[in-house]
This record gives structure tokens, C-alpha cells and sequence, in this order.
């Protein structure tokens, strides 16, 4: 029986296979159809036709859709024809597109670069005016003229369509942008100039608007700016009291590098026009924010000698003492008798105009005396008296004591630091003034070897709002966690310190505390901090090659470390700022970018690469 049972399996199985394979191949053969060939792009098979110049076969397909689809395929199949010099075919379109569409402009226009090219130039010319005629102030045909000659390459004829267009409303200004770019394309830029220029400069284009046109125009090109140059000399020759005109040759000075021109305009406009000094004032400004400090001088010694009874004295002897702080920061291996000559000046500034103790300029004068004058106790009395000074705003005083909080530090006395920052902490609790003040409080912590204490403050404010803030604690709070072997706080306790004095401006005895921790413990994690903070130090006194040492040793030594990408881009940074090595910083941002991708300094890399490769004129 079982033998039996068994033999009928297979006879069922095929029955029911036999049954469902016939049962598939029916329903198949009811419901298949054959699958659609892919449809042909005859676009893209002109345009590829085109591309490889097989002008007869792209011709054909051009013909056949401007056939079925009209308008939308007639400039693709007349630029082909020309391009295969059918000119006749060329005409015949134009001409029959022209009778289809009566309103279009574009056939006009084409007829005639047919005729040009067939050197029928008469012809031609006819057909331009005969488009440019036809211009009679509605905008949207200005602009479809104007766009048929610019496609075509014929920019005098867009020119002339738009100084119709301006002719026919009266308006100067309604295309004034436009059509001075395509004079300026032209390389007439007095011209240009002369569009953006007339009627009542500065009522529609502002003077940072023509700037923006002058250095698109122009660039650094001398030829241009001279005629620039000319071409505003004249203007204020005419209109000598209109400082929209004075203002834009100053710009155009500066560009050609002549500060020495641009400073005499300056002067020639604050006499001429019997001013307080303003003008000069302002030129000023601009001078010391491109870092031209000996001409921001001379224009501020220009409003100082007009007299102290003047308005503009005072702002003028406090802003230039502002602009020498800005130069002295920037100065390598300053002399202690600029130092000491600056500092007068602030005494003498401060007594005269006791009034900018409630200005930031409070916060620089202290901090020329305890950074620069080595004169802590000074500091200390000019922030206090700033911080009692009537008028100071809140913001200010919460600002000034963080200073003098720092400066307590230097002078040693921590814990009145401390108090001094639990106070802004205490009155701007919400507010970044009481973020920072949190930070300082948890760095005396750090430099006092409190690491724990420290660590629970650093822990709320790697959660800060502010990302300076929130960047440092994290820093920090890495740095306390990395550096503790097997609770053997000693060594980060010594570099804690070492960071103190640092802070204190002993720089000696830091870099000998330094040292020693390298000596007693040469495998801890510490090293390559202490490599950083040597180079820290080496660049504070400019000695740049000195810290490039310092930095090759921590990419080379730590390459997995946290500080290796740090160290490559301030590599970078020297090459590029320090030593003016564009080269070398160039390699170096690569570096960064290539070997650190997930690096934070990553995008600031791009930035920078992208300024040395495409420098701005």
C-alpha cells in the first residue's frame, strides 16, 4: 500500500504542475503585450548633431520640429542654418516666421544678420533701425528688442535700443544700469559712467551701488581707472560742492593704491566746502579699516589742527588714538617707547574728555597699561573708575568687569576674580555677559588644579547658546578628562598652572614649567598640548618660524591626536596672514581639507583656499 501511495505522488504533482503551467501560459497570453521602444529625443539628437558640426543631419531634425511645434523650435533651427552658412534657407525662415508672427521683432533682427553676414551690410543696418524705430516706450517690447540684438551679438544695436526707449519716456534713470554695462562691455566707460552719472547723482543709484558697477566695469584695470579718474575730475570741476562725486574719486584713488591722492581730496573738499571736518573724519575710517594707519593719521591731524574749539576736535584725538591701538596690535616687536608715547596720549585724551570713560575706549585704555605698559595696578584703577563713571551702560559695566576680573587674575588675586565674576554671573544670568563671567569662574577652577569642580561647571556650558562659549568648555572639558591617568592629577595640575602664568603674561616661567612636565613625564597624553602652547607663546612674541616648528612636531608626533588639525590650519594661518607665504598656507589648507575632512576648520579652509585662488582685485 505504501508502494502504491507512493508511485501516485509524482503522476499528481505533474497533473498539477502540467495544470498550472497550461493555466499561466493562457492568462500570459491574454494579458502580455510587448513592451514600448524607448521614445526618440529628436532635441537632443540635433543638439548632439550640432555639437559635432553635422549640420545637414541636425537640419533635417530642425526642420521636421519647427514643422510640428512652430515658434518654440525657430531660433535653434536658424542659428543652426547660419552656422552651417545656409544663408538663403536662413533668410527664407526669418522672412516666413516674420509674415506668421507680425509681432515678433526677433526675424527683423535675424533677417538682418543674415544680410551682414552675406555682406549686404545696407541692408542689414536698414533692418536694426528699422527694429530700433519701433520702440515706442512700452517696456516689455524694449526688452525683447533689446534681448534679439544682445543674442545676436550686436551690442551697439541693444544700446541703441535702450537710449531710445530713455529718449521716448524722458526718464534717464528707467535703464540707466543696463545700458551703462553694455557701454562698459564695450570698453567705453566714460560713457558708462556718464549714465549712471547724469541728471541728479545718488537720487536712484546710490554711491555703494556705483562702486559695485565701477568694480564689475573696471577691476584693478589702471587704464580704466584712469579714465575713471578723468572722467570725475571733470564732474567735481563743474559741481565742486557735490560729495557724491568726491566720494566715488576718493573710492577710485584707493583702488589705484593712492592713498596720498585720495587724502589731498579729501583735504581739497573739506576746505572747499569750509567743513568741520566730517569729510576727513570719515575718509579716516575707511583708511584704518584697510590698515592705511599713517594716512587715517594724517587725516585725524588734519581735523586736530583745525583747533580745540572746533566740534569734531575731541572725536578726532579719541579716534586716532583708537586707530594707533590698532596699529600697535598688529606690529611686530614693538618698541616700549610706543608703548609708553601711546599711553601718554591715552592719559592726556582721558583728562580732556573724561567723558570716554563711559565709551569701550575705557576698555582699551586699560588694557594698553596692563598688556602693553606692564602697569596692572593702573589698569585695575582706570576700570573701576570706568565702571562708577556716570552714563556707563549696564552692558558696558558687566563687560569692564570681566576685564578687571582678569586682571585680578594676573595680579594674583584669584579670589576676588572669582567674586568679581560670580557678580556678572549673579546680573546677567540669561544674558552671554553671565555665560562668560560662568567660564571664567570654572577656569580659575582649572588653574587652581579643582578639576572636578571645574568639570560640573563646564559640563552646562558645553550646552551654551553661545558657540564661542560652548566650544571652549567642550575644549577644556576634553583637555581635563584626556590628560588624568589613573587619578594622578599632578601633570595637568603643572599645566594648569603653566596656563595661569601664561594668562599672567610670564611667559619664561611658563614655558620652563612647560618643559619640566615634558622631561618628568615624557609619554603623557599632555605633550602635545604643551607642544601648542609653545607655539602659542612663540607667536605672541612673532616669532613665527619658531612656532612652525612647534606645530610640524604636533602633526608629526600626534597625527590622531585632537590637535592635529588645529595645528595644520594655524600652520596655514602663518603662511598665509604671518609670513605672506600664499604657497605655503595653500598647502597647508589642502592638507586640512584632504587629511581632516570631518575637522571644524574645515569650511574656514574652503573660505581661505578660495581667496588665495581667486584673489579680489
Amino acid at each position: 500500500m505504501k508502494n502504491m501511495q507512493v508511485s501516485k505522488w509524482p503522476k499528481m504533482l505533474m497533473v498539477s504542475a502540467g495544470l498550472i503551467c497550461a493555466s499561466y501560459t493562457a492568462n500570459a497570453q491574454l494579458t502580455w503585450t510587448p513592451p514600448a521602444p524607448p521614445p526618440v529625443n529628436y532635441l537632443e539628437k540635433a543638439q548632439g548633431y550640432v555639437a559635432t558640426k553635422n549640420y545637414d543631419s541636425a537640419i533635417i531634425i530642425y526642420k521636421k520640429l519647427y514643422e510640428e511645434s512652430g515658434e518654440a523650435m525657430y531660433t535653434p533651427y536658424f542659428n543652426t542654418l547660419l552656422e552651417a552658412k545656409k544663408y538663403k534657407d536662413a533668410e527664407k525662415l526669418a522672412s516666413s516666421y516674420q509674415d506668421k508672427y507680425t509681432d515678433k521683432f526677433v526675424p527683423e533682427v535675424d533677417l538682418g544678420r543674415v544680410y551682414k553676414l552675406e555682406g549686404k551690410d545696407k541692408k542689414a543696418v536698414e533692418l536694426f533701425e528699422k527694429a530700433v524705430a519701433k520702440i515706442n516706450g512700452d517696456d516689455m517690447l524694449t526688452q525683447r528688442i533689446v534681448k534679439a540684438f544682445t543674442d545676436a551679438d550686436l551690442p551697439e544695436y541693444a544700446i541703441k535700443a535702450y537710449e531710445q526707449a530713455i529718449q521716448r519716456l524722458g526718464n534717464p534713470y528707467l535703464y540707466a544700469v543696463q545700458l551703462a554695462n553694455l557701454y562698459a562691455k564695450n570698453n567705453q566707460i566714460d560713457k558708462a559712467m556718464d549714465v549712471v552719472m547724469t541728471g541728479s547723482p545718488g537720487q536712484f543709484i546710490t554711491v555703494d551701488n556705483v562702486k559695485a558697477l565701477f568694480l564689475q566695469w573696471m577691476g584693478t584695470d589702471p587704464k580704466k581707472l584712469q579714465t575713471a579718474q578723468k572722467y570725475l575730475m571733470g564732474r567735481i570741476n563743474e559741481e565742486p560742492n557735490n560729495t557724491y562725486y568726491v566720494s566715488l574719486l576718493t573710492w577710485i584713488y584707493t583702488q589705484k593704491n593712492d592713498w596720498d591722492g585720495a587724502l589731498i581730496q579729501m583735504e581739497a573738499v573739506d576746505e572747499r566746502n569750509n567743513e568741520t571736518g566730517k569729510t576727513l573724519i570719515d575718509f579716516a575710517h575707511v583708511a584704518a579699516a584697510a590698515k592705511k594707519y599713517d594716512i587715517a593719521f594724517k587725516a585725524y591731524d588734519d581735523v586736530i589742527a583745525k583747533g580745540a574749539d572746533k566740534p569734531l576736535y575731541g572725536a578726532a584725538k579719541s579716534e586716532k588714538i583708537t586707530a594707533q591701538l590698532a596699529q600697535l596690535k598688529t606690529t611686530p616687536n614693538i618698541q616700549p617707547e610706543s608703548i609708553t608715547a601711546l599711553l601718554k596720549e591715552y592719559d592726556a585724551v582721558f583728562v580732556a574728555y573724561p567723558q570716554n570713560y563711559s565709551t569701550p575706549a575705557a576698555s582699551d585704555y586699560a588694557m594698553i597699561a596692563a598688556q602693553y605698559a606692564d602697569s596692572i595696578d593702573k589698569a585695575i584703577a582706570i576700570l573701576k573708575y570706568a565702571i562708577t563713571y556716570p552714563g556707563t551702560r549696564v552692558q558696558q559695566v558687566g563687560a569692564l568687569s570681566l576685564q578687571l576680573g582678569d586682571y585680578y587674575v594676573i595680579k594674583g588675586k584669584v579670589w576676588d576674580a572669582s567674586l568679581i565674576y560670580s557678580q556678572v554671573d549673579k546680573q546677567f544670568k540669561q544674558d552671554m555677559l553671565g555665560e562668560d563671567a560662568r567660564f571664567r569662574n570654572a577656569k580659575l577652577h582649572y588653574y587652581r588644579g579643582d578639576f572636578e569642580w571645574a568639570q560640573s561647571m563646564l559640563s552646562v556650558l558645553k550646552r551654551s547658546t553661545t558657540e564661542l562659549i560652548a566650544n571652549d568648555a567642550l575644549f577644556l572639558s576634553v583637555q581635563i578628562t584626556e590628560n588624568v591617568q589613573d587619578s594622578n592629577f599632578y601633570p595637568l595640575a603643572r599645566f594648569a598652572y603653566a596656563d595661569l602664568l601664561l594668562f599672567q603674561n610670564k611667559d619664561k616661567q611658563a614655558e620652563a614649567l612647560l618643559d619640566s612636565i615634558s622631561t618628568a613625564f615624557p609619554k603623557h597624553p599632555l605633550n602635545d598640548d604643551i607642544l601648542m602652547q609653545h607655539a602659542k607663546i612663540a607667536m605672541k612674541h612673532t616669532n613665527y618660524d619658531k612656532a612652525i616648528t612647534f606645530l610640524t612636531e604636533i602633526v608629526q608626533k600626534f597625527p590622531e591626536d585632537v590637535l592635529a588639525d588645529d595645528a595644520v590650519f594655524t600652520m596655514a594661518e602663518i603662511y598665509n596672514y604671518n609670513l605672506n607665504k600664499k604657497d605655503s598656507a595653500k598647502e597647508y589648507y589642502e592638507k586640512l581639507i584632504i587629511d581632516f575632512p570631518g575637522s571644524t576648520f574645515v569650511q574656514v579652509a574652503r573660505q581661505k583656499l578660495g581667496e588665495i585662488n581667486n584673489p579680489v582685485p
